[in-house]
């Protein structure tokens, strides 16, 4: 009965998987280096250039996507059978534990095989439908939930590895590429964030986390560098009252750059689902 269970729910993995076009791993082997934020913003920018977009947080313990898109605490419909992901904005659709716990505070203390089992029916169980691309949000590391995610989507697009320039986390992110390239997942380039932080007072740049190491990572590890996102307060307050900086900011510095690292990892899959 237990392995006719399993199939099933393999089944439904399956079905809903081919609905979905590409899918899009966004990860980092160390927390802090603005991961779910570089998420948040890709999806909304893929949504707001009119394609269908999806957005999993697969963080199971600190889930942080429901609360930068609004949607923390807000209850799910059901059919019964399936689940239906929260309406961020036109064209993009979120699911994350931060939306489905009603007690925002109390930690989840789960072993992995309880974590895994939520991840299949994040895949099975949720009503994703039609969608042109997924972005998947991972929690820091190279465990349980990043390695069954790409063992669940073995047709992964694509991974970006996000990273500051601190020396700690560049190394994180070289491990990072290695497991992507030990599972098999195209590596779609390295990030670095929260860069040079430009002083209102003086207006001269601190480097906050070090920076040009994200370019050298790449370079060694032969893989694509998609730039550098320098460092914005108003990054931080938007994450924090739930809205996309990218689509409030358009033309500020921090945006572009993180509309060039779109352009120069996910667009080019994506962009042939749209016209401009």
């Amino acid at each position: 009965m237990h392995k006719v269970h399993i199939d099933h729910r393999q089944s439904l993995i399956k079905e809903n998987l081919a609905r979905i076009k590409h899918k899009i791993l966004i990860m980092s082997n160390k927390g802090g280096v603005g991961k779910s934020t570089i998420a948040v913003n890709f999806a909304a920018l893929l949504a707001g250039r009119g394609l269908k977009t999806g957005l999993l947080d697969i963080d199971i313990h600190g889930p942080s996507v429901a609360r930068m898109t609004g949607q923390e605490g807000k209850p799910h419909s059901s059919d019964g059978s399936l689940l239906e992901p929260l309406e961020v904005m036109p064209n993009l659709k979120m699911i994350s534990m931060g939306s489905i716990m009603q007690g925002g505070d109390a930690p989840l203390i789960w072993r992995g095989p309880v974590k895994l089992q939520v991840l299949r029916q994040f895949l099975s169980d949720v009503k994703w439908g039609d969608l042109d691309a997924l972005v998947i949000d991972s929690p820091p590391g190279t465990g349980d939930e990043p390695l069954t995610i790409c063992q669940l989507i073995p047709e992964m697009t694509g991974a970006v590895v996000v990273t500051t320039g601190q020396s700690v986390a560049l190394l994180d992110s070289r491990k990072a590429v290695g497991f992507l390239k030990q599972v098999g997942i195209p590596v779609l380039g390295i990030l670095e964030n929260m860069t040079a932080f430009h002083c209102p007072h003086c207006g001269g740049e601190i480097d906050l986390f070090k920076s040009g190491g994200g370019r050298q990572a790449a370079r060694e590890m032969g893989v694509p560098f998609l730039g550098s996102v320098p460092f914005d307060q108003g990054m931080v307050d938007a994450g924090d009252s739930g809205r996309s900086f990218v689509l409030a900011n358009p033309s500020a510095p921090a945006s572009a750059a993180i509309k060039a690292a779109l352009d120069g990892s996910i667009s080019k899959f994506v962009d042939s689902t749209y016209i401009r």
